[in-house]
C-alpha cells in the first residue's frame, strides 16, 4: 500500500465570506492510496480554526504506516482532515478492488439526488440582497451572517429571495444576548434552523434560553466524543467529514446524534466534487444537506458532481466510491 498526497488550490468563482474573514481560494490536501494497481482517491480541507494547515495535515497522512485498514486508522489518527482524506481514500479503495460501489460496501440503499443548501457569503445588505434575487429560484439558502448589521442583511435577503426556504449560519459569531433579540425576528422571516450562533465552549446558554426555531451546532460538534455536552443546548448537528475525521466516523456519529435526540445537517467546508462525494451517501435521509462547495469554485475536478434543480446528485464511478 503507497500513500501520497497532493495540495491543490482552486479559485472560488468569488470572495467568500463568514464572521471569521474571507478567502478566494480553495486550499485542498488531495490524498492517493495505490494498492494491487488500484487507487483510491480522497480530498480534505485543512481548517485553520482547528489548527490545521495543509503542511500539518501532510505530515499526519504521510506518518501512517504502510498498511493500514480503516478500522486501525481511527485509533491511529484523531478526528480532522488528515484522517478524513485517508478514511475517504480507503471507502473509495475498497470499491475498486470489490468491484462494488461504495454504498453497498456501507451496507446502504442506492443513493439518489439530495437538494442541497447554496450558501450567500457574508457581505452588505445591498449586495447579499443582489445574491438572493440572482439565486431565488434555489429551494434552500443558506445565509452566512455575524456582524452589527444581521438584521439589515437577512430582511435584504428575504426581499431578494421571498418565496425561498431559509437557514442562517452565525460561524460563533452572535452573543447570547444579541441571539435572544434576534431569534424572534429569524422566526417572522420564515427562517427554519440557525446554525451556531454562540461561540464553542461558550454555548451553555443556550440550555437556559428560550430556542423559538431549532438551532444546529457546527463548531461545537465534531465526532462522537463531543455528543455528550450538547445536550438541552442544540436540536440539530451538522456533520462534516473533516470534522468527523472521515466517512466512517460520521457514519457512527449520525446514529449516536439521532440516538441523543438531534436531527442531522451534513455540511462541508469549501471544497471540490471529491470532497463532497462521500458526504452523498450520509446526506441520504438528512434533515439539511448543505454541500454546495462545488458550486462556490470558478473550477472542479473531471468527472464533477451533477448539480440539477438545487439538487446534487450522486457521484458517479470515475470520481468516487
Amino acid at each position: 500500500m503507497e500513500i501520497c498526497t497532493n495540495p491543490e488550490s482552486f479559485r472560488l468563482a468569488e470572495t467568500f465570506a463568514i464572521s471569521r474573514g474571507s478567502r478566494d481560494v480553495a486550499e485542498v490536501l488531495t490524498v492517493c492510496i495505490e494498492e494491487d494497481g488500484k487507487v483510491g482517491w480522497g480530498e480534505c480541507v485543512p481548517y485553520a480554526r482547528y489548527g490545521e494547515t495543509i503542511e500539518s495535515v501532510t505530515d499526519r497522512v504521510m506518518s501512517l504506516p504502510a498498511e493500514l485498514t480503516r478500522e486501525a486508522l481511527q485509533e491511529t489518527l484523531p478526528a480532522g482532515a488528515a484522517r478524513n482524506a485517508v478514511d475517504c481514500a480507503l471507502w473509495d479503495l475498497a470499491a475498486k478492488r470489490a468491484g462494488e460501489r461504495a454504498w453497498r460496501l456501507a451496507g446502504l440503499e442506492m443513493p439518489g439526488p439530495v437538494v442541497t443548501a447554496f450558501t450567500l457569503s457574508l457581505d452588505t445588505p445591498e449586495r447579499m440582497e443582489v445574491s438572493a434575487r440572482r439565486h431565488a429560484g434555489r429551494p434552500l439558502l443558506k445565509v452566512k451572517l455575524g456582524g452589527e448589521e444581521d438584521m439589515a442583511r437577512l430582511e435584504a435577503v428575504r426581499c431578494g429571495a421571498p418565496e425561498t426556504r431559509i437557514i442562517v449560519d452565525a460561524n460563533e459569531g452572535w452573543s447570547a444576548e444579541f441571539y435572544s433579540e434576534i431569534a424572534p425576528h429569524l422566526v417572522r422571516l420564515g427562517v427554519r434552523l440557525v446554525e451556531q450562533p454562540l461561540p464553542a465552549g461558550k454555548d451553555g446558554m443556550l440550555a437556559e434560553i428560550e430556542r423559538p426555531l431549532p438551532v444546529c451546532a457546527d463548531e461545537s460538534v465534531h465526532d462522537r466524543t463531543t455528543l455528550p455536552a450538547l445536550k438541552g443546548k442544540y436540536d440539530a448537528v451538522n456533520i462534516k467529514l473533516d470534522k468527523a475525521g472521515g466517512l466512517t466516523e460520521a457514519f457512527a456519529l449520525m446514529d449516536a446524534a439521532r440516538a441523543q435526540g438531534h436531527d442531522i445537517m451534513v455540511g462541508c467546508m469549501v471544497g471540490t466534487s471529491l470532497a463532497m462525494a462521500p458526504a452523498i451517501l450520509l446526506a441520504q435521509g438528512a434533515t439539511v444537506v448543505d454541500l454546495d462547495g462545488p458550486l462556490l469554485l470558478a473550477e472542479d475536478r473531471d468527472h464533477a458532481l451533477e448539480y440539477e434543480d438545487g439538487r446534487v446528485h450522486p457521484p458517479r464511478p470515475e470520481l468516487w466510491g
